[in-house]
C-alpha cells in the first residue's frame, strides 16, 4: 500500500486536528506534543500537521510516500540516483515519533520529498523538528543535504 503523505506547518495544533477530524471525518492516528498525523483511508492520504509558530500556518513543510518496505525505499533510491536526481537516505531514523528508513529527493521548487516506510513507533522525535535549514538537527521538517552527485547519499538524522 501506497499512499501520499503532506505534512503542513500549523500555528496551533488543536484547532487543526479539529478542522482536519471534520474534513476527513476521521480521528488523528498518532498525536503527540506539537506533532499530529492522520491516516486518512479515503482519498488515500497520510496527513502530518507540525505545529510550528515560526512558520506560515498552512504552509508547506515537505511531501512524501508513504510504502510498505524497506526495500521499496531502496528500490525508489535506487531509481531515483539512476535518473540522476540527488538523493539523501537515512535508515533507522528516529523521525516524527516513529522509526523509519527514508529516502529524501528536491522537487524543481525546492519542496522536499520523502519516501518513506514506518518500521515503529517511537516515544520521542530526535530533536526537535527540522526549521528552515537542510543541515539544522531534528527531524520532519525538511531532508538532510543532498547528496552531491547522483548515487551518493548522507543523513544528518541519527
Amino acid at each position: 500500500m501506497s499512499r501520499v503523505q503532506l505534512a503542513l506547518n500549523v500555528a496551533d495544533l488543536d484547532e487543526a486536528i479539529a478542522f482536519y477530524s471534520a474534513l476527513f471525518a476521521t480521528e488523528p492516528a498518532k498525536v503527540r506534543p506539537g506533532y499530529a498525523n492522520f491516516a486518512v483511508a479515503d482519498p488515500p492520504l497520510k496527513l502530518v500537521l507540525i505545529e510550528d509558530a515560526t512558520q506560515t500556518p498552512g504552509s508547506l513543510n515537505h511531501l512524501g510516500v508513504e510504502v510498505a518496505s524497506s526495500d521499496e525505499v531502496s528500490a525508489a533510491h535506487v531509481r531515483l540516483a539512476g535518473e540522476g536526481l540527488a538523493t539523501a537516505l537515512e535508515e533507522q531514523t528516529a523521525c516524527c515519533y516513529a522509526v523509519q528508513d527514508k529516502v529524501w529527493v528536491d522537487g524543481p521548487g525546492g519542496e522536499p520529498w520523502e519516501i518513506y516506510t514506518v518500521l515503529g513507533d517511537a516515544d520521542q522525535p530526535a530533536g526537535a523538528p527540522r526549521a528552515g535549514e537542510p543541515s539544522a538537527s531534528g527531524c520532519c521538517a525538511t531532508r538532510p543535504d543532498l547528496a552531491l552527485t547522483p548515487g551518493q547519499s548522507t543523513s544528518s538524522c541519527r
